[in-house]
Protein backbone atom coordinates (compact mmCIF):
# COMPACT_ATOMS: atom_id res chain seq x y z
CA UNK A 1 0.00 0.00 0.00
CA UNK A 2 1.01 3.68 -0.14
CA UNK A 3 1.27 5.84 2.96
CA UNK A 4 1.35 4.13 6.33
CA UNK A 5 -0.74 5.43 9.20
CA UNK A 6 0.68 7.70 11.87
CA UNK A 7 -1.53 6.27 14.61
CA UNK A 8 -3.26 2.91 14.89
CA UNK A 9 -5.58 1.99 17.75
CA UNK A 10 -6.16 -1.65 18.70
CA UNK A 11 -7.22 -3.63 21.74
CA UNK A 12 -10.51 -1.95 22.57
CA UNK A 13 -13.94 -1.05 21.23
CA UNK A 14 -14.08 1.48 18.40
CA UNK A 15 -17.58 3.00 18.63
CA UNK A 16 -18.00 4.54 15.19
CA UNK A 17 -21.40 6.27 15.70
CA UNK A 18 -22.04 5.64 12.00
CA UNK A 19 -25.57 5.07 10.70
CA UNK A 20 -25.63 1.55 12.16
CA UNK A 21 -23.75 2.50 15.35
CA UNK A 22 -21.29 -0.23 14.44
CA UNK A 23 -18.42 -1.23 16.72
CA UNK A 24 -15.02 -2.04 15.21
CA UNK A 25 -11.79 -3.47 16.58
CA UNK A 26 -9.24 -1.01 15.23
CA UNK A 27 -8.77 2.43 13.67
CA UNK A 28 -5.99 4.09 11.70
CA UNK A 29 -5.14 7.80 11.50
CA UNK A 30 -3.01 9.32 8.76
CA UNK A 31 -2.18 12.96 9.25
CA UNK A 32 -5.36 14.64 10.47
CA UNK A 33 -7.76 12.15 8.92
CA UNK A 34 -9.18 8.73 9.77
CA UNK A 35 -7.77 6.46 7.09
CA UNK A 36 -9.32 3.11 8.03
CA UNK A 37 -11.75 1.48 10.46
CA UNK A 38 -12.29 -2.24 10.78
CA UNK A 39 -10.94 -5.46 12.23
CA UNK A 40 -7.42 -5.75 13.53
CA UNK A 41 -6.51 -7.75 10.44
CA UNK A 42 -7.94 -5.11 8.12
CA UNK A 43 -5.93 -2.38 9.84
CA UNK A 44 -2.66 -4.35 9.92
CA UNK A 45 -1.49 -3.22 6.44
CA UNK A 46 -1.59 0.39 7.64
CA UNK A 47 1.14 -0.29 10.23
CA UNK A 48 4.60 0.74 9.04
CA UNK A 49 8.00 1.48 10.57
CA UNK A 50 6.90 4.95 11.76
CA UNK A 51 3.39 4.03 12.92
CA UNK A 52 2.56 4.51 16.58
CA UNK A 53 0.41 1.57 17.64
CA UNK A 54 -1.77 2.39 20.65
CA UNK A 55 -3.02 -0.51 22.75
CA UNK A 56 -6.36 0.64 24.15
CA UNK A 57 -6.20 -2.04 26.87
CA UNK A 58 -9.94 -2.59 26.76
CA UNK A 59 -10.82 1.11 26.57
CA UNK A 60 -13.54 2.61 24.38
CA UNK A 61 -12.67 4.83 21.43
CA UNK A 62 -15.34 7.39 20.50
CA UNK A 63 -15.59 10.35 18.16
CA UNK A 64 -14.37 13.52 19.83
CA UNK A 65 -17.14 14.96 21.98
CA UNK A 66 -18.97 18.00 20.60
CA UNK A 67 -20.45 20.14 23.40
CA UNK A 68 -22.88 22.07 21.26
CA UNK A 69 -23.71 24.84 23.75
CA UNK A 70 -20.82 26.02 25.92
CA UNK A 71 -19.78 29.56 26.81
CA UNK A 72 -16.04 29.05 26.57
CA UNK A 73 -14.78 32.42 27.77
CA UNK A 74 -17.46 32.72 30.46
CA UNK A 75 -16.65 29.24 31.76
CA UNK A 76 -13.00 30.14 32.15
CA UNK A 77 -13.67 33.47 33.86
CA UNK A 78 -16.26 31.95 36.24
CA UNK A 79 -13.57 29.95 38.03
CA UNK A 80 -10.69 30.99 40.30
CA UNK A 81 -8.59 33.09 40.09
CA UNK A 82 -10.94 35.31 38.05
CA UNK A 83 -14.01 34.55 40.16
CA UNK A 84 -15.03 32.93 43.45
CA UNK A 85 -16.43 29.42 43.06
CA UNK A 86 -19.88 29.52 44.63
CA UNK A 87 -21.27 26.38 43.05
CA UNK A 88 -22.63 23.40 44.97
CA UNK A 89 -21.04 21.60 46.79
CA UNK A 90 -18.35 24.30 47.17
CA UNK A 91 -20.98 26.30 49.04
CA UNK A 92 -24.27 25.03 50.43
CA UNK A 93 -25.59 27.95 52.49
CA UNK A 94 -25.89 31.71 52.48
CA UNK A 95 -23.49 31.72 55.40
CA UNK A 96 -20.85 29.91 53.34
CA UNK A 97 -21.28 32.39 50.48
CA UNK A 98 -20.78 35.22 52.94
CA UNK A 99 -17.68 33.49 54.30
CA UNK A 100 -16.16 33.18 50.81
CA UNK A 101 -16.84 36.87 50.16
CA UNK A 102 -15.34 37.83 53.54
CA UNK A 103 -12.15 35.94 52.66
CA UNK A 104 -11.96 37.63 49.25
CA UNK A 105 -12.42 41.07 50.81
CA UNK A 106 -9.48 40.35 53.09
CA UNK A 107 -7.26 39.79 50.05
CA UNK A 108 -8.56 42.62 47.86
CA UNK A 109 -7.27 46.20 47.57
CA UNK A 110 -9.63 48.91 48.80
CA UNK A 111 -12.61 49.42 46.55
CA UNK A 112 -11.96 46.44 44.26
CA UNK A 113 -15.00 44.63 42.92
CA UNK A 114 -15.52 41.12 44.33
CA UNK A 115 -17.04 38.70 41.83
CA UNK A 116 -18.28 35.14 42.20
CA UNK A 117 -20.19 32.63 40.15
CA UNK A 118 -22.36 29.56 40.54
CA UNK A 119 -24.72 30.14 43.47
CA UNK A 120 -28.00 28.28 43.24
CA UNK A 121 -30.83 29.03 45.69
CA UNK A 122 -31.95 25.43 45.29
CA UNK A 123 -28.77 24.32 47.07
CA UNK A 124 -28.47 27.06 49.70
CA UNK A 125 -29.67 25.60 52.98
CA UNK A 126 -31.52 28.65 54.29
CA UNK A 127 -33.41 29.05 50.99
CA UNK A 128 -34.26 25.36 50.83
CA UNK A 129 -35.64 25.43 54.37
CA UNK A 130 -37.69 28.55 53.62
CA UNK A 131 -38.35 29.15 49.88
CA UNK A 132 -39.43 32.72 50.67
CA UNK A 133 -35.90 33.39 51.96
CA UNK A 134 -33.87 34.52 48.97
CA UNK A 135 -30.34 35.90 48.72
CA UNK A 136 -30.21 39.54 49.80
CA UNK A 137 -27.81 42.46 49.84
CA UNK A 138 -27.96 42.25 53.64
CA UNK A 139 -26.21 38.86 53.51
CA UNK A 140 -23.27 40.53 51.76
CA UNK A 141 -23.26 43.94 53.44
CA UNK A 142 -22.21 42.45 56.78
CA UNK A 143 -18.99 41.03 55.29
CA UNK A 144 -18.35 43.61 52.56
CA UNK A 145 -19.62 47.09 53.43
CA UNK A 146 -16.99 48.90 51.33
CA UNK A 147 -16.17 46.56 48.43
CA UNK A 148 -18.85 46.24 45.72
CA UNK A 149 -19.89 42.58 45.34
CA UNK A 150 -21.40 40.96 42.24
CA UNK A 151 -22.32 37.26 42.36
CA UNK A 152 -23.65 35.55 39.23
CA UNK A 153 -26.13 32.71 39.63
CA UNK A 154 -25.33 29.32 38.12
CA UNK A 155 -27.80 29.99 35.31
CA UNK A 156 -26.54 33.41 34.31
CA UNK A 157 -30.10 34.72 34.55
CA UNK A 158 -29.82 36.31 38.01
CA UNK A 159 -27.21 38.48 39.71
CA UNK A 160 -26.88 39.13 43.46
CA UNK A 161 -25.19 42.33 44.63
CA UNK A 162 -24.54 44.21 47.86
CA UNK A 163 -25.54 47.74 48.84
CA UNK A 164 -22.19 49.20 47.78
CA UNK A 165 -22.69 47.87 44.26
CA UNK A 166 -26.27 49.18 44.17
CA UNK A 167 -25.03 52.63 45.21
CA UNK A 168 -22.30 52.68 42.57
CA UNK A 169 -24.89 51.77 39.95
CA UNK A 170 -27.42 54.34 41.23
CA UNK A 171 -30.05 51.63 41.67
CA UNK A 172 -32.73 52.55 44.17
CA UNK A 173 -36.48 52.15 44.65
CA UNK A 174 -37.16 54.52 41.75
CA UNK A 175 -34.97 52.74 39.20
CA UNK A 176 -36.91 51.25 36.31
CA UNK A 177 -35.67 47.89 35.04
CA UNK A 178 -34.96 47.49 31.32
CA UNK A 179 -37.67 45.68 29.28
CA UNK A 180 -37.69 41.98 30.05
CA UNK A 181 -35.78 42.46 33.31
CA UNK A 182 -36.67 42.76 36.98
CA UNK A 183 -35.16 44.49 40.00
CA UNK A 184 -36.43 42.45 42.95
CA UNK A 185 -37.74 44.61 45.77
CA UNK A 186 -38.81 43.99 49.35
CA UNK A 187 -42.14 44.83 51.00
CA UNK A 188 -41.05 48.46 51.34
CA UNK A 189 -40.15 48.73 47.65
CA UNK A 190 -36.39 48.76 48.27
CA UNK A 191 -34.06 46.72 46.01
CA UNK A 192 -33.10 43.43 47.68
CA UNK A 193 -29.90 43.06 45.67
CA UNK A 194 -31.31 40.51 43.18
CA UNK A 195 -31.59 41.41 39.52
CA UNK A 196 -33.15 39.10 36.93
CA UNK A 197 -32.73 38.75 33.18
CA UNK A 198 -32.24 42.05 31.32
CA UNK A 199 -31.91 44.06 34.55
CA UNK A 200 -28.50 42.46 34.98
CA UNK A 201 -27.22 44.87 32.34
CA UNK A 202 -27.35 47.57 35.01
CA UNK A 203 -24.71 45.62 36.92
CA UNK A 204 -22.64 44.50 33.98
CA UNK A 205 -22.33 47.97 32.50
CA UNK A 206 -20.88 49.24 35.78
CA UNK A 207 -18.25 46.53 36.12
CA UNK A 208 -14.78 46.92 34.67
CA UNK A 209 -14.77 44.70 31.56
CA UNK A 210 -12.49 41.71 31.26
CA UNK A 211 -9.12 42.70 29.90
CA UNK A 212 -7.78 41.02 26.80
CA UNK A 213 -5.20 39.02 28.84
CA UNK A 214 -8.00 37.88 31.19
CA UNK A 215 -10.12 36.74 28.26
CA UNK A 216 -7.16 34.91 26.76
CA UNK A 217 -6.34 33.09 29.98
CA UNK A 218 -10.01 32.26 30.54
CA UNK A 219 -10.26 30.58 27.14
CA UNK A 220 -6.94 28.79 27.61
CA UNK A 221 -8.22 27.43 30.93
CA UNK A 222 -11.40 26.23 29.25
CA UNK A 223 -9.50 24.54 26.43
CA UNK A 224 -7.36 22.65 28.95
CA UNK A 225 -10.43 21.47 30.85
CA UNK A 226 -12.18 20.37 27.67
CA UNK A 227 -9.16 18.47 26.37
CA UNK A 228 -9.09 16.48 29.62
CA UNK A 229 -12.78 15.64 29.10
CA UNK A 230 -12.44 14.47 25.49
CA UNK A 231 -14.25 17.52 24.09
CA UNK A 232 -12.86 18.42 20.66
CA UNK A 233 -15.60 20.79 19.42
CA UNK A 234 -17.95 23.28 21.03
CA UNK A 235 -20.39 26.01 20.11
CA UNK A 236 -19.71 29.40 21.71
CA UNK A 237 -23.37 30.45 21.70
CA UNK A 238 -23.38 34.20 21.51
CA UNK A 239 -20.51 36.64 21.00
CA UNK A 240 -21.14 40.21 19.93
CA UNK A 241 -22.42 43.63 20.96
CA UNK A 242 -25.31 42.06 22.87
CA UNK A 243 -22.81 40.34 25.13
CA UNK A 244 -20.63 43.33 25.90
CA UNK A 245 -22.59 43.75 29.14
CA UNK A 246 -22.85 40.07 30.11
CA UNK A 247 -20.42 38.63 32.66
CA UNK A 248 -17.94 41.50 32.30
CA UNK A 249 -18.12 41.18 28.54
CA UNK A 250 -17.24 37.47 28.39
CA UNK A 251 -19.90 37.17 25.67
CA UNK A 252 -18.78 40.37 23.99
CA UNK A 253 -17.21 41.32 20.69
CA UNK A 254 -13.62 41.39 21.97
CA UNK A 255 -13.84 37.71 22.93
CA UNK A 256 -14.22 36.85 19.24
CA UNK A 257 -11.00 38.76 18.58
CA UNK A 258 -9.23 36.65 21.21
CA UNK A 259 -10.42 33.45 19.52
CA UNK A 260 -9.01 34.75 16.24
CA UNK A 261 -5.64 35.35 17.90
CA UNK A 262 -5.57 31.91 19.53
CA UNK A 263 -6.32 30.31 16.16
CA UNK A 264 -3.51 32.25 14.51
CA UNK A 265 -1.13 31.18 17.28
CA UNK A 266 -2.08 27.51 16.95
CA UNK A 267 -3.53 27.33 20.46
CA UNK A 268 -7.09 26.18 19.72
CA UNK A 269 -7.19 22.57 20.90
CA UNK A 270 -10.91 22.37 20.15
CA UNK A 271 -12.97 23.42 17.14
CA UNK A 272 -15.10 26.45 17.92
CA UNK A 273 -18.33 27.44 16.19
CA UNK A 274 -19.79 30.83 17.09
CA UNK A 275 -23.25 32.33 17.16
CA UNK A 276 -23.24 36.11 16.86
CA UNK A 277 -25.15 38.00 19.58
CA UNK A 278 -26.50 41.29 18.22
CA UNK A 279 -28.63 42.08 21.29
CA UNK A 280 -28.76 40.80 24.87
CA UNK A 281 -31.64 39.65 27.05
CA UNK A 282 -33.91 42.61 26.39
CA UNK A 283 -33.44 43.61 22.75
CA UNK A 284 -35.88 45.06 20.27
CA UNK A 285 -36.38 43.90 16.69
CA UNK A 286 -35.22 47.26 15.33
CA UNK A 287 -32.03 47.21 17.40
CA UNK A 288 -31.45 43.56 16.49
CA UNK A 289 -31.77 44.15 12.74
CA UNK A 290 -29.59 47.25 12.76
CA UNK A 291 -26.84 45.59 14.80
CA UNK A 292 -26.92 42.34 12.85
CA UNK A 293 -26.61 44.19 9.57
CA UNK A 294 -23.59 45.97 11.02
CA UNK A 295 -21.97 42.58 11.70
CA UNK A 296 -22.16 41.52 8.06
CA UNK A 297 -18.90 40.15 6.78
CA UNK A 298 -17.41 39.24 10.17
CA UNK A 299 -14.35 37.07 9.56
CA UNK A 300 -12.67 34.74 12.02
CA UNK A 301 -9.56 33.40 10.31
CA UNK A 302 -8.41 31.17 7.51
CA UNK A 303 -9.44 27.76 8.90
CA UNK A 304 -13.24 27.48 9.14
CA UNK A 305 -12.95 23.92 10.45
CA UNK A 306 -11.19 25.30 13.52
CA UNK A 307 -13.06 28.59 14.05
CA UNK A 308 -16.17 29.75 12.23
CA UNK A 309 -19.40 31.71 12.64
CA UNK A 310 -22.46 29.49 12.20
CA UNK A 311 -25.24 31.97 12.80
CA UNK A 312 -27.06 34.20 15.24
CA UNK A 313 -28.43 33.86 18.78
CA UNK A 314 -31.60 35.41 20.15
CA UNK A 315 -32.94 35.36 23.72
CA UNK A 316 -36.70 34.71 23.63
CA UNK A 317 -37.48 34.23 27.33
CA UNK A 318 -35.84 33.53 30.68
CA UNK A 319 -35.66 30.43 32.87
CA UNK A 320 -38.04 28.48 35.08
CA UNK A 321 -36.30 29.11 38.47
CA UNK A 322 -36.78 32.86 37.91
CA UNK A 323 -40.37 32.31 36.70
CA UNK A 324 -39.33 34.16 33.54
CA UNK A 325 -39.73 31.26 31.10
CA UNK A 326 -42.95 31.91 29.15
CA UNK A 327 -45.41 29.15 29.98
CA UNK A 328 -48.89 28.23 28.76
CA UNK A 329 -50.00 27.33 32.30
CA UNK A 330 -49.23 29.36 35.42
CA UNK A 331 -46.35 28.67 37.76
CA UNK A 332 -47.03 27.49 41.29
CA UNK A 333 -48.12 30.70 42.98
CA UNK A 334 -49.21 32.35 39.74
CA UNK A 335 -47.77 34.10 36.71
CA UNK A 336 -46.72 32.66 33.36
CA UNK A 337 -43.53 34.61 32.67
CA UNK A 338 -43.11 36.37 29.35
CA UNK A 339 -40.91 36.86 26.34
CA UNK A 340 -37.91 39.04 27.22
CA UNK A 341 -37.83 41.21 24.09
CA UNK A 342 -39.26 44.68 23.49
CA UNK A 343 -43.03 45.26 23.68
CA UNK A 344 -45.54 46.11 26.38
CA UNK A 345 -47.94 43.19 25.86
CA UNK A 346 -47.57 39.58 24.79
CA UNK A 347 -48.81 40.20 21.25
CA UNK A 348 -46.23 42.93 20.69
CA UNK A 349 -43.44 40.76 22.07
CA UNK A 350 -44.45 37.87 19.81
CA UNK A 351 -44.29 40.23 16.83
CA UNK A 352 -40.79 41.29 17.94
CA UNK A 353 -39.54 37.69 18.03
CA UNK A 354 -41.09 36.95 14.65
CA UNK A 355 -39.42 40.04 13.17
CA UNK A 356 -36.01 39.08 14.59
CA UNK A 357 -36.25 35.55 13.25
CA UNK A 358 -37.52 36.73 9.88
CA UNK A 359 -34.69 39.24 9.48
CA UNK A 360 -31.89 36.83 10.42
CA UNK A 361 -33.31 34.03 8.29
CA UNK A 362 -33.70 36.26 5.23
CA UNK A 363 -30.09 37.41 5.72
CA UNK A 364 -28.93 33.79 5.42
CA UNK A 365 -28.03 33.03 9.03
CA UNK A 366 -28.59 29.92 11.09
CA UNK A 367 -30.66 30.78 14.17
CA UNK A 368 -30.21 29.44 17.69
CA UNK A 369 -32.95 30.85 19.90
CA UNK A 370 -32.98 30.55 23.70
CA UNK A 371 -36.49 29.36 24.62
CA UNK A 372 -37.30 27.38 27.77
CA UNK A 373 -41.01 27.82 28.45
CA UNK A 374 -43.51 25.83 26.36
CA UNK A 375 -45.29 28.95 25.09
CA UNK A 376 -41.99 30.57 24.13
CA UNK A 377 -40.88 27.42 22.32
CA UNK A 378 -44.13 27.23 20.35
CA UNK A 379 -43.69 30.88 19.41
CA UNK A 380 -40.12 30.33 18.21
CA UNK A 381 -40.88 27.12 16.29
CA UNK A 382 -43.76 28.84 14.51
CA UNK A 383 -41.53 31.84 13.74
CA UNK A 384 -38.94 29.51 12.18
CA UNK A 385 -41.60 27.91 9.99
CA UNK A 386 -43.09 31.26 9.00
CA UNK A 387 -39.69 32.67 8.03
CA UNK A 388 -38.86 29.56 6.00
CA UNK A 389 -42.16 29.84 4.12
CA UNK A 390 -41.62 33.54 3.34
CA UNK A 391 -37.97 33.14 2.33
CA UNK A 392 -37.27 29.55 1.21
CA UNK A 393 -33.66 28.53 1.91
CA UNK A 394 -31.71 25.33 1.52
CA UNK A 395 -31.14 23.64 4.90
CA UNK A 396 -30.81 26.56 7.36
CA UNK A 397 -30.62 24.22 10.39
CA UNK A 398 -32.29 26.57 12.86
CA UNK A 399 -32.69 25.23 16.38
CA UNK A 400 -34.27 25.93 19.74
CA UNK A 401 -31.73 26.35 22.52
CA UNK A 402 -32.65 24.49 25.73
CA UNK A 403 -36.22 23.50 24.82
CA UNK A 404 -37.00 22.53 28.42
CA UNK A 405 -40.74 22.19 27.86
CA UNK A 406 -40.84 21.30 24.19
CA UNK A 407 -44.45 20.63 23.16
CA UNK A 408 -45.93 18.14 20.74
CA UNK A 409 -46.80 21.07 18.48
CA UNK A 410 -43.22 22.36 18.46
CA UNK A 411 -41.82 18.90 17.84
CA UNK A 412 -44.09 18.49 14.82
CA UNK A 413 -43.06 21.86 13.39
CA UNK A 414 -39.33 21.34 14.00
CA UNK A 415 -39.34 17.84 12.54
CA UNK A 416 -41.33 18.88 9.46
CA UNK A 417 -38.70 21.49 8.56
CA UNK A 418 -35.64 19.51 9.72
CA UNK A 419 -34.91 22.03 12.45
CA UNK A 420 -33.35 21.00 15.75
CA UNK A 421 -33.29 21.43 19.50
CA UNK A 422 -30.25 21.74 21.74
CA UNK A 423 -31.00 20.22 25.15
CA UNK A 424 -29.01 20.23 28.38
CA UNK A 425 -29.03 16.98 30.36
CA UNK A 426 -26.60 18.21 33.00
CA UNK A 427 -28.98 21.08 33.78
CA UNK A 428 -31.77 18.50 34.09
CA UNK A 429 -29.57 16.57 36.51
CA UNK A 430 -28.91 19.75 38.51
CA UNK A 431 -32.36 21.35 38.79
CA UNK A 432 -34.89 18.51 38.39
CA UNK A 433 -35.94 18.50 42.04
CA UNK A 434 -35.83 22.26 42.45
CA UNK A 435 -38.14 22.82 39.47
CA UNK A 436 -40.97 21.00 41.24
CA UNK A 437 -41.36 24.05 43.49
CA UNK A 438 -42.06 26.21 40.45
CA UNK A 439 -44.04 24.06 38.01
CA UNK A 440 -45.15 21.02 40.02
CA UNK A 441 -43.93 17.43 39.93
CA UNK A 442 -45.48 16.40 36.61
CA UNK A 443 -44.15 19.29 34.56
CA UNK A 444 -40.75 19.11 36.23
CA UNK A 445 -40.47 15.42 35.38
CA UNK A 446 -41.28 16.13 31.73
CA UNK A 447 -38.61 18.82 31.31
CA UNK A 448 -36.08 18.10 28.57
CA UNK A 449 -38.22 15.46 26.83
CA UNK A 450 -35.50 13.59 24.93
CA UNK A 451 -37.58 10.49 24.19
CA UNK A 452 -40.52 12.36 22.75
CA UNK A 453 -38.34 14.67 20.68
CA UNK A 454 -36.28 11.87 19.12
CA UNK A 455 -39.40 9.80 18.44
CA UNK A 456 -40.97 12.83 16.74
CA UNK A 457 -38.02 13.03 14.35
CA UNK A 458 -36.44 16.17 15.78
CA UNK A 459 -32.67 16.56 15.52
CA UNK A 460 -31.52 16.58 19.17
CA UNK A 461 -28.05 17.76 20.23
CA UNK A 462 -26.72 18.13 23.76
CA UNK A 463 -24.69 20.83 25.45
CA UNK A 464 -23.62 21.71 28.98
CA UNK A 465 -24.33 25.45 28.85
CA UNK A 466 -21.12 25.85 30.86
CA UNK A 467 -20.60 27.68 33.16
CA UNK A 468 -24.21 26.84 34.08
CA UNK A 469 -23.01 23.26 34.54
CA UNK A 470 -19.62 21.58 34.29
CA UNK A 471 -19.02 20.47 30.68
CA UNK A 472 -18.97 16.77 31.54
CA UNK A 473 -20.67 14.81 28.76
CA UNK A 474 -20.36 11.61 30.80
CA UNK A 475 -22.82 12.95 33.38
CA UNK A 476 -25.00 14.13 30.52
CA UNK A 477 -25.08 10.67 28.94
CA UNK A 478 -25.86 9.03 32.28
CA UNK A 479 -28.69 11.51 32.89
CA UNK A 480 -30.28 10.86 29.50
CA UNK A 481 -30.20 7.13 30.12
CA UNK A 482 -31.26 7.20 33.80
CA UNK A 483 -33.17 10.50 34.26
CA UNK A 484 -31.83 10.71 37.82
CA UNK A 485 -31.33 14.00 39.67
CA UNK A 486 -28.28 15.34 41.46
CA UNK A 487 -29.84 16.28 44.81
CA UNK A 488 -31.61 13.07 45.69
CA UNK A 489 -30.77 10.58 42.95
CA UNK A 490 -34.50 10.49 42.30
CA UNK A 491 -35.80 9.44 38.88
CA UNK A 492 -37.42 12.37 37.09
CA UNK A 493 -39.52 11.43 34.06
CA UNK A 494 -38.48 7.84 33.31
CA UNK A 495 -40.65 7.79 30.19
CA UNK A 496 -38.19 10.28 28.65
CA UNK A 497 -35.17 7.96 28.98
CA UNK A 498 -33.23 7.22 25.82
CA UNK A 499 -30.77 4.48 24.92
CA UNK A 500 -27.01 4.86 25.38
CA UNK A 501 -26.41 4.93 21.62
CA UNK A 502 -28.97 7.71 21.20
CA UNK A 503 -27.39 9.70 24.03
CA UNK A 504 -23.92 9.41 22.49
CA UNK A 505 -25.26 10.61 19.13
CA UNK A 506 -26.48 13.85 20.73
CA UNK A 507 -22.88 14.67 21.70
CA UNK A 508 -21.30 13.58 18.42
CA UNK A 509 -22.90 13.23 15.00
CA UNK A 510 -26.08 15.23 15.72
CA UNK A 511 -24.02 18.00 17.28
CA UNK A 512 -21.91 17.93 14.10
CA UNK A 513 -25.14 18.29 12.10
CA UNK A 514 -25.90 21.45 14.08
CA UNK A 515 -22.44 22.69 13.01
CA UNK A 516 -23.10 21.94 9.30
CA UNK A 517 -20.20 19.49 9.69
CA UNK A 518 -21.70 15.99 9.85
CA UNK A 519 -20.07 15.15 6.51
CA UNK A 520 -16.57 15.58 7.96
CA UNK A 521 -16.78 15.08 11.75
CA UNK A 522 -18.96 13.46 14.42
CA UNK A 523 -18.37 9.79 13.59
CA UNK A 524 -15.38 7.51 13.12
CA UNK A 525 -15.43 6.81 9.39
CA UNK A 526 -12.66 6.92 6.77
CA UNK A 527 -12.16 10.41 5.40
CA UNK A 528 -13.48 12.20 8.47
CA UNK A 529 -11.23 14.24 10.72
CA UNK A 530 -9.31 12.43 13.45
CA UNK A 531 -11.11 13.89 16.46
CA UNK A 532 -11.06 11.13 19.07
CA UNK A 533 -11.97 10.51 22.70
CA UNK A 534 -10.79 7.43 24.61
CA UNK A 535 -12.65 6.40 27.79
CA UNK A 536 -11.05 3.86 30.11
CA UNK A 537 -13.18 0.71 30.23
CA UNK A 538 -16.11 -0.66 28.27
CA UNK A 539 -18.51 2.26 27.94
CA UNK A 540 -21.13 0.23 26.09
CA UNK A 541 -21.22 -2.47 28.76
CA UNK A 542 -20.96 -0.20 31.79
CA UNK A 543 -23.61 0.36 34.45
CA UNK A 544 -24.93 3.83 33.52
CA UNK A 545 -24.40 4.93 37.13
CA UNK A 546 -20.65 4.33 36.64
CA UNK A 547 -20.31 6.32 33.41
CA UNK A 548 -19.61 9.72 35.08
CA UNK A 549 -16.58 8.23 36.82
CA UNK A 550 -15.04 6.57 33.75
CA UNK A 551 -11.77 8.45 33.08
CA UNK A 552 -11.05 10.08 29.74
CA UNK A 553 -7.50 8.87 29.08
CA UNK A 554 -6.76 10.21 25.61
CA UNK A 555 -8.02 13.06 23.42
CA UNK A 556 -7.00 13.63 19.81
CA UNK A 557 -8.00 16.71 17.80
CA UNK A 558 -7.20 16.88 14.09
CA UNK A 559 -4.77 13.99 14.49
CA UNK A 560 -2.90 15.71 17.33
CA UNK A 561 -2.86 14.29 20.86
CA UNK A 562 -4.02 17.07 23.20
CA UNK A 563 -4.63 15.02 26.37
CA UNK A 564 -2.91 11.80 27.33
CA UNK A 565 -2.83 9.62 30.41
CA UNK A 566 -3.16 6.36 28.48
CA UNK A 567 0.29 6.59 26.93
CA UNK A 568 2.13 8.12 29.88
Amino acid sequence: MGTYADLVFVGGKVVTVDAEFSVAEALAVTGAVISAVGSREEIAPFVGPGTRVVDLKGATLLPGINDSHLHGCAFGMAAPPLSLDLSHPAVSSLAEVAGAVRDAVGRAPAGQWITGHGWDAGFLGECVADPSRQPSRADLDAVSPDHPVVLYSFSGHATWVNSKALALMDIDRDTVAPPGGAIVTDADGEPTGLLHEGAQALVQNALPPLSRPERTEAIRSTLATLAALGVTSYTEPGLGPGGDGIMRGALGTETLDVYRALLAEGELTARVGVLLLPTGMAGTAEEFARTLDGLAGVTVGDDPRRLTVHGVKIFADGIVPNKTAWMHEPYTGGGCGSLCVGGDIDEERVDEIRAMVRHAHAAGHQLGVHATGDRAIDTVADAFAEAAAEHPRDDPRHYVIHGDFLTAHSMKVLAAHDFGVNMNPTIKWTVADMEEDFVGADRAAYAWPYRDAIDAGVRVASGSDAPVTHPDWRQGVATMVLRESKAAGRVSGPEQRIALAEAIRTYTVTAAWQDFADDWKGSLEPGKVADLCVVDGDLLGADPHAIPDMPVVLTVMDGRIVHDTLLD
